[in-house]
């Protein structure tokens, strides 16, 4: 047979005279891609850049100046004077046992009763909707009037608290904010009140979660109430405690305007928080070197926060 037969007899497709493979056409979105992220994401770079990582990083170089207070002063680089200084500075580090005891203390508390409120409110009760938005309250206002109301209802005078008090047969004088033994642990319930409500609804989310079908079958097989939470609901609630305990440990640290009008670090500074301190000492006395050491030295112990806080995350989501 010749070629030109066996060319014919074969048919269109077959191995000896295979169709051509379409061309592939480039894709050119990939490499517009990255670039079109960046500019979809630069409007909410740029405030955050200009409001939040400018002003920090000026205030990281500021601690290692001798700034202070007035017109035309000149600002000279004074390396690590201000630290050491600060180490010697029986004050601060005063504040800063305050403040962890009142970052720890709040966020303990807070953590426990908003832990017992989150249990309650996912009970099907009857008016649970009403529970729920009164549990909010708190944090629908803002923290100096929530100071202002508190100094008003543990007022030594007026107060209701101490009325109350007194009604039952109980000293009604006590000065509470005023007094040297009892100043810490009010702000301390001021502030686990004024935290609760984003720590309930937080762990009433993650209770929300937990599989009922688990609770069921432990029942079955004769687990009581305490073993069922024990055993089963604080485990999958680990790394939503985790995360919100280390971020409330962090906000209460930071804390300044509850305590700064509940007290302004009074009686005697035994309120005086770490941010209060560099306040006073930025504001009052006009050494805005030596506070910004102060803030860096917050910084650093936030950054460890952070850094636990991080890691527990990471692990959280390998296992």
């Amino acid at each position: 047979m010749s070629d030109a037969a066996r060319r014919a007899a074969t048919p269109k497709g077959t191995a000896s005279n295979p169709p051509k493979a379409p061309k592939r056409r480039r894709n050119r979105g990939y490499a517009g891609s990255g670039r079109d992220a960046w500019l979809l994401v630069l409007p909410a770079l740029i405030p955050v850049a200009a409001f939040s990582v400018y002003p920090l990083v000026q205030g990281i170089l500021l601690g290692f100046t001798d700034a202070e207070a007035g017109l035309n002063k000149v600002v000279t680089f004074n390396g690590i004077d201000n630290y050491t200084q600060l180490l010697g500075n029986e004050l601060f580090w005063n504040s800063f046992r305050i403040g962890l005891i009142w970052a720890f203390g709040v966020t303990i508390l807070q953590f426990l009763a908003s832990l017992g409120l989150a249990l309650l409110l996912n009970l099907d009760l009857k008016l649970r909707w009403l529970a729920r938005t009164l549990a909010l309250v708190p944090w629908a206002m803002p923290p100096v009037i929530i100071a202002i109301m508190w100094r008003l209802m543990l007022n030594p005078t007026y107060g209701p608290i101490n009325g109350a008090m007194k009604a039952v047969g109980l000293p009604g004088d006590i000065n509470w904010l005023g007094d040297f033994s009892t100043a810490l642990p009010a702000v301390i319930v001021v502030g686990v009140w004024a935290g609760m409500p984003q720590t309930t609804i937080t762990l009433l989310a993650g209770l929300q979660n937990v599989s009922a079908d688990l609770h069921e079958a432990a029942a079955i097989d004769g687990a009581n109430t305490w073993q069922r939470f024990w055993h089963i609901t604080l485990p999958a609630l680990r790394p939503v405690i985790v995360a919100i305990t280390t971020l409330d440990l962090i906000w209460n640290f930071n804390s300044f305007a509850l305590v700064y009008v509940l007290t302004a670090g009074g009686p005697g500074g035994q309120t005086m928080l770490p941010m209060l301190f560099a306040y006073n000492e930025a504001f009052r006395y006009g050494n805005f070197g030596y506070a910004a050491a102060m803030g860096n030295v917050m910084v650093v112990v936030i950054a460890a926060f952070l850094f636990f806080y991080l890691r527990s995350q990471a692990r959280s989501r390998l296992s």
